[in-house]
């Protein structure tokens, strides 16, 4: 660690004789990256300083060794501390214990800074789309004019323009500078997008609390995830303590190992018009703490149910996503991936906006490959790729965490996975 140490401040002055082209890199603790240029090393004080762009402005802040993982500088990587251990764990959780001050800090570096990606993802948008974004759009639908509503229907769901998407929403920005309600609406929009597509928790914190974000909207439970993912499982409860919370904070709770907290909050919602989305996120969660049987029971309450729903449609996506669960718990022991003989499994299940497909490949009692096949997802694609690659690590159905903010279109695969699997038990 010395020997790396001396490298790093002796490549600074041996560096200073001529301009570095390519950009330094600070890697931080969290896994989160900031690209700029080191300024200054003092040895002495373990500490330097860097420069960087950070919401549009160009910052120069001090680091000190402990609080960075490590350093690209001149072309070399320079490793200064290690990565936090995840041998500590509250309630099974495997995440990197970090104070209130370290997770704000990381996303105040991080978050207002502008992604690597973001100077050579091209825009190639419509150009008929109206740039002014008004918060309230005139006529029909038209992807090709509203903004909003081409994000809706283009960029989620093609993963190959998430990042325009997203520099959409900066570029809009510049345009509200004087409008604080359409700025407020835009940090909103952009703290979602990182947070459901990329699951950049750093930026989506930033921007989801530069949007005011309530505990009461999905959004607000997002920015509370943030918290939880960057370290700081006391600054989510305490964001949720002493609200109204949106029915997401079940399945948060829930995957926070909360379960009565989430338990409560259904409660709130059992007699209300959001009744079976409350049940459905209670049912994720106790599947999700292994009681199966009282999962089953909320599930069934959906199913059961003949008046809680917007409309009818709803009620027979919701029902059929419930009947779904159901199966998959009774099938979870059948899709034990060692007692499936090899071949190629296909199955369905009821995601977001209807009926969603999986393919599944198992060879030598492995599970080789998960694709969904079909599908008409929109506002959850991320699931689509994330949720197959968990299944594929954990070569099973009945660990996996839901993408963060898409947890429906998360368990829809995991239903439609252990059903494709079943199939196969010998």
């Amino acid at each position: 660690m010395l020997r790396l140490l001396l490298l790093f401040c002796t490549c600074l002055f041996g560096l200073m004789a001529y301009q570095v082209v390519a950009q330094d890199r600070v890697e931080f603790l969290n896994g989160s990256e900031l690209q700029g240029k080191v300024e200054q090393i003092r040895q002495k004080e373990k500490e330097f300083d860097f420069r960087a762009t950070i919401a549009g402005r160009e910052v120069t802040k001090t680091y000190a060794y402990r609080d960075v993982h490590a350093v690209t500088f001149g072309g070399k990587r320079y490793e200064l501390t290690p990565k936090p251990s995840t041998d500590s764990k509250q309630d099974g959780d495997q995440r990197p214990l970090r104070s209130q001050a370290e997770v704000q800090q990381i996303i105040a570096d991080v978050g207002g800074s502008l992604p690597d990606w973001y100077e050579s993802t091209e825009l190639n948008l419509p150009a008929s789309l109206d740039l002014s974004w008004p918060m309230k759009p005139d006529g029909p639908w038209d992807a090709s004019k509203n903004v909003g509503q081409y994000i809706w229907d283009r960029v989620n769901p093609n993963e190959s323009r998430w990042k325009a998407g997203i520099k959409l929403v900066h570029e809009c920005m510049k345009r509200h500078e004087d409008d604080s309600a359409l700025l407020k609406r835009d940090s909103d929009k952009l703290g979602v997008m990182y947070f459901t597509l990329l699951q950049d928790y750093p930026r989506a914190a930033y921007w989801l609390q530069k949007g005011e974000a309530k505990m009461n909207q999905a959004s607000g439970i997002h920015l509370a995830e943030c918290y939880w993912r960057l370290g700081s499982r006391d600054m989510a409860l305490e964001a949720m303590r002493g609200s109204f919370l949106h029915w997401s904070a079940i399945k948060l709770l829930g995957d926070m190992g909360e379960i009565e907290d989430a338990l409560r909050v259904t409660d709130v919602y059992a007699k209300t018009q959001a009744a079976n989305e409350a049940f459905l996120n209670a049912g994720d969660a106790l599947r999700g703490a292994g009681r199966l049987d009282e999962a089953v029971e909320y599930y069934q309450k959906v199913v059961d149910d003949d008046t809680q729903a917007r409309n009818e449609d709803y009620k027979m996506r919701f029902q059929a996503r419930a009947a779904g669960a159901i199966e998959a718990i009774r099938l979870f022991d059948r899709a034990d991936v060692s007692k499936i003989a090899d071949g190629t499994y296909r199955d369905r299940s009821t995601g977001y906006n209807g009926e969603l497909q999986v393919e599944v490949r198992v060879a030598k009692q492995r599970i080789e490959s998960v694709r969904v096949t079909q599908h008409k997802e929109k506002q959850f694609y991320a699931a689509l790729t994330d949720t197959t690659q968990q299944i594929l690590d954990s070569q099973g159905v009945q660990d996996i965490d839901g993408t963060s903010g898409a947890t429906i279109t998360s368990q829809a695969i995991v239903h439609a996975t252990a059903k494709a699997l079943a199939q196969g038990a010998q």
